[in-house]
Parts: C-alpha cells; structure tokens; sequence
C-alpha cells in the first residue's frame, strides 16, 4: 500500500456506506485497492444534467444532497461518489453539435463556468489539471476534478480558442460528437474527409504541444488512425467499449486497439448499455426500424404509432446489460493488448440507462470485485482503476514540454490549407 494515501483513504472508507448486499472478500479487497489508488472514472455529464435541468443555475440543484430524488433521477451525487471511492473524475463539458460558429465558443464557456462552480462549491472536490495535482488531491481526501471538453466544433476552426480553453482548464477535447465537422469525422455520421483533414491534424498536434490528451471516443475509425498516425503522446479514448465484443460504431475496433501499444494510450471501457450488450444493441435497432415502419404507415397520427410500439414492446421486452457485460469488454482489451492500455469511463449523466449491477456513481467496486473474481492481479487492478490514466497524463505532459521547447504556438488558419 503506498502509505501517503492510506490516511485520508481510510477517513473515507469510515465516511461512506458500503454496500449493504456485499460484504464478500472480493468487494473488501476492492475497497482496499480503491483506498491505495485513486479511481479516475474519464468521462461523467454532470455539468450537462445542470444545463438541461436548470438552466445552469447552480443552487437547484444540491449535490450534497440525494440526487436519486430528481425526477428524472441522477446517477451521481457527493455521496455516491464517496461511496463509489472515486479518486479522479473527468467532468464532461459537453456542448451539442447543434451549437456551431461563437454560439457554441459561448456555450462552451458557460460549461467552463458551471463546472468550475460545480468544483468550488465543494469542499469534497478539487479542481486540478495535472497528474501530480490529481495524486495530491486524493492524497488529502479530495475528489480530483479534471475538465474534458466534447466535440471539436467548439474550438470554431481556431487554434486560438483551443489555446484559451486548455487555460480555462480543459485536459481533453473529444475531437467530435456524434456529429462530422468541418475538420473530422464522426463515428456515427456520414464520412466529410475520409478521417482529419490537414486542419484537423493540426488541431491534433497543437493539442500535444498544449498538453491536452486526444479522445478519440465519437470519432470515425479513420480519425482514430489519423489521430495515430500524428500524435506524439498517447490518446484515450474516454468512454468507448471493443467493438469486438459490441460491434457498435463508437465503440473501438480490434485495427485500432492493436496499435495502443505503440501509442501508449488507454481505452476507458465505458458503461453504456448498447455499447456492451450485443443482443441489446440489435433490439435496439429493431426497435427503430418498427417505430419508422409505424410511422410510415401512420403519418400524422402519433397515437396509432405509439400504440403500435405498445405493442411491440410488450412482445419484445427490452434486453437488459450487466456489470458482467462491462468485464467482458475488459478482458477482450486484456486478452488482445494488455491491461496496461484500460481505464474506466462510465458516462454516468450522459445516458438514461445502466447496467443491472452499475446503476450509479457508488458501484465501482463492485466492478473491481467483479475483476478480482476473474483473477486480475493487484498490479493490472491498479493499472486499471487509476494507474494507467496517470501514466497517459504524465506522458502527455512531458511530451508538451518537449514540443513546448521546440516549437511556438501554431499560427495556422482553417484556411490555410482548404
């Protein structure tokens, strides 16, 4: 155990509830791996869950209250985080492709402003943006709280804005959502540039002269090889799956884990239950393809089409995911490159539904148990709850200090090199 954190782990531990149903060995000998290192989840949509519910006014909603409450409920709230031993967590300022141009620069900046209040209102959490600054906050008992930005259109084509948010904070930009723009391509929309054009590849490089890691989470498999083929510090990717195991488009595809290794960088295997269910993902697809062929035989008459998905449903009962479906993500990536390239990226507050057994923020160490059970070791746990990200980080900041020395701040324009 590394004794520095073994205080304030411990003052934790006697804080927060655990899990009544499980007082197994290897729910225990999961508590004391997440008391020794801290567990950075890469991807968490709280400061969307204030905009969407409250207009970002920071006081309707209490996060030191029981966020379960809300209607609709919440998956994250102080307590479940204590109760989850979360060390890490990289708050997701996400803004919707449907913001583009200086209203989504503005969007993006009232997302800065909600989540650094979010942070300072609270004691529990820390604002930080470094590895070291992550290890010294949960060191002393805090949740260290990072920024990740999501979706490259909020930069509006300008290396400068890019520049101005990694001071505001931001340690990662997902280079799309699900949407392509006018520099990359998504994974779930029709192809603009057949991967990064040149701008994006510079949006690339700038990025590791700042520091600021490349997610490659939302992104076509073309950018994800581009992103590859340009980047000098390891990518993450913050809340995707193997898409051997899931063949949906956003999770990663085995062409593209086979290189992490010589990149260096993680997939932080995420939670989304369509993204790790197969036999869930095609009923979802087979759902949509009833309600458009109702809709077809419906037009202008919603009653007869939600009728008709009554039905439907009642026939095809929704396929539910589990936390065992997670590991099984995990011990693909294992299996096929490594631990050492795996984190977890739950994207709680970014989806309306969990795994049966990850229900909310408090339920990381029953994923831990659940790896103890499959015979990880205590070096591969660590690597996975937290070790691993912290090495990415480290890596990305010595590479920027590096390209810091060697080059300035890039000058090119979009239209440059149209």
């Amino acid at each position: 155990m590394n004794l520095k954190y073994f205080i304030p782990a411990i003052l934790l531990l006697l804080a927060s509830p655990v899990a009544a149903d499980d007082h197994s060995p290897e729910y225990q000998r999961a508590l004391e791996l997440l008391a020794e290192t801290p567990l950075i989840d890469g991807h968490n949509d709280v400061p969307w869950q204030y905009r969407a519910r409250v207009d970002n006014r920071l006081a309707e909603i209490d996060f030191a209250g029981d966020t379960r409450q809300l209607d609709p409920p919440m998956h994250t709230d102080l307590d479940r985080l204590r109760s989850g031993r979360v060390g890490g967590q990289f708050w997701s300022i996400y803004v919707p492709p449907r913001y583009s141009g200086d209203e989504a620069v503005r969007v993006q900046l009232e997302q800065f402003d909600i989540a650094h209040r979010l942070i300072d209102a609270h004691d529990e959490l820390k604002f930080v943006t470094t590895a070291d600054e992550l290890e010294a906050a949960f060191s002393e008992g805090h949740v260290a709280s990072l920024l990740g930005m999501e979706g490259g259109h909020v930069i509006n084509n300008s290396l400068a804005v890019l520049r101005m948010f990694h001071e505001l904070g931001a340690r990662y930009l997902t280079l799309t959502h699900w949407q392509a723009h006018d520099w990359a391509d998504a994974a779930t929309d029709d192809p603009r540039h057949d991967g990064l054009n040149a701008f994006g590849k510079e949006v690339v490089r700038e990025m590791n002269r700042l520091g600021m890691l490349v997610d490659l989470s939302h992104v076509s498999p073309a950018v994800m090889h581009d992103a590859l083929d340009v980047s000098e510090a390891p990518v993450i990717f913050s809340h995707s799956s193997a898409m051997g195991v899931t063949p949906h488009a956003r999770n990663v595809p085995d062409d593209v884990l086979d290189r992490l290794p010589d990149n260096g960088g993680i997939v932080m295997v995420t939670f989304v239950p369509s993204f790790v269910n197969e036999p869930l993902r095609q009923w979802g697809a087979r759902r949509a393809a009833e309600r458009s062929r109702l809709q077809s035989l419906h037009p202008g008459n919603p009653d007869a089409v939600e009728a008709g998905m009554d039905a439907w449903l009642k026939d095809n009962p929704q396929r539910i995911a589990t936390l065992s479906d997670v590991a099984d993500h995990i011990d693909y990536i294992r299996d096929r490159i490594g631990s050492e390239y795996i984190g977890i990226g739950g994207d709680y507050d970014g989806i309306t539904t969990v795994p049966e057994g990850l229900e909310d923020a408090s339920t990381y160490p029953a994923l831990i148990a659940e790896l103890i059970r499959r015979d990880y070791s205590d070096a591969e746990l660590a690597g996975i709850i937290g070790n691993n990200a912290l090495r990415v980080m480290r890596q990305a900041e010595a590479t920027a200090e590096r390209l810091q020395a060697e080059r300035p701040p890039s000058d090119v324009r979009i239209t440059d090199l149209e």
